[in-house]
């Protein structure tokens, strides 16, 4: 029986339940996201491996049909089936139908190529999978979110060859644009000088860069953020700030795209409120920046020093304000 490499609990990765809601899955991501991103643990190579483990797993977990696969995967990994039998599971091409079908899940040769399968990064021919690429093919990098990931499929109808390629990028590059290194799985290694602003469904035409005179047609997809999130073509944020920050209206730095900025607090600022920094968002076609909308999120203390434990009680003492008197009963 053939032994399955490489597999991945996507589910271990993130530390949730098989059973587990896409908001669940969201949470639990946000928050490792967070704690393992590369800026937050420079130089920390095991950090920096984790954040890809989580992202890659966030990928899968967080779409319902990827998800629907891997299951499906999952379950014919642990009982063994490689090597005795074709394994009765919805097919690719079925999937998109609601039908099912016959997968042969002894084609896959470890997980990474079944993965490359659920994400459309393999060729494909006549909706059939090829095989890996042979020993005198040029070596492919094996994919890991966060990095450039690229595939193509040609188009039958196209006498030129043009060539379709699904390229990813993290949010920061998107924005910036700038020169950009992409290998396609016919070997050929181009460098292309990105736009900025790039978005999610953007195609980006390369002239005379296909198969045989055709051209190229990059189709853009932008990778969740762990801490920005696009609305239209505004940049939302949650920054936590503490009681005396928001009370006092205390001066603090928040990160944007552009680096880190320091905003001004409103005194009595409330937590989830939403302050604005104008043309700190995105750019639209015409250059146009759109505004960083900041959530401001109050935290309290967990660990109180005697120092500030006994100001905090000196305050309570002498505060005159009480959050309760409104209370209808």
């Amino acid at each position: 029986m053939q032994n399955v490499q490489n597999f991945r609990n996507y589910y271990e990765i993130l530390g949730v339940p098989k059973d587990a809601t896409n908001e669940e899955i969201k949470k639990v991501f946000r928050r490792l996201a967070r704690q393992y991103h590369p800026d937050l643990n420079p130089g920390n190579k095991e950090a920096e491996e984790k954040f890809k483990d989580i992202n890659e797993a966030y990928e899968i977990l967080s779409d319902q049909a990827k998800r629907a696969q891997y299951d499906e995967y999952s379950s014919h990994w642990k009982k063994g089936f490689w090597g005795k039998q074709t394994a009765r599971a919805k097919s690719w091409s079925d999937n998109r139908r609601g039908g099912t079908g016959d997968v042969d899940y002894d084609q896959f040769s470890d997980f990474n190529t079944f993965i490359d399968q659920v994400l459309g990064r393999r060729k494909e021919r006549n909706g059939k999978n090829t095989p890996p690429p042979s020993s005198s093919s040029p070596p492919r990098d094996p994919f890991r979110p966060g990095t450039t990931r690229t595939a193509y499929t040609i188009s039958s109808r196209s006498s030129r060859r043009d060539v379709e390629a699904k390229l990813t990028l993290p949010l920061e590059k998107a924005y910036q644009g700038g020169i950009e290194r992409i290998r396609l799985e016919d070997g050929r290694s181009l460098e292309i000088d990105m736009p900025s602003g790039m978005i999610t469904g953007q195609t980006i035409r390369l002239r005379e860069q296909g198969l045989g005179g055709g051209d190229l047609y990059l189709k853009i997809t932008v990778s969740p953020h762990p801490f920005f999130k696009l609305e239209g073509y505004d940049v939302a944020i949650q920054v936590p700030i503490t009681p005396s920050e928001a009370a006092l209206g205390i001066p603090v730095e928040v990160p944007t795209l552009d680096g880190w900025v320091k905003m001004n607090i409103p005194p009595g600022v409330k937590s989830g409120q939403r302050l604005r920094l104008a043309n700190k968002g995105y750019p639209d076609e015409q250059g146009k920046r759109g505004d960083q909308l900041v959530e401001i999120q109050i935290v309290v203390p967990k660990n109180l020093s005697s120092e500030e434990r006994e100001l905090y009680e000196k305050l309570h003492q002498i505060e005159t304000y009480n959050p309760r008197d409104d209370l209808p009963v």
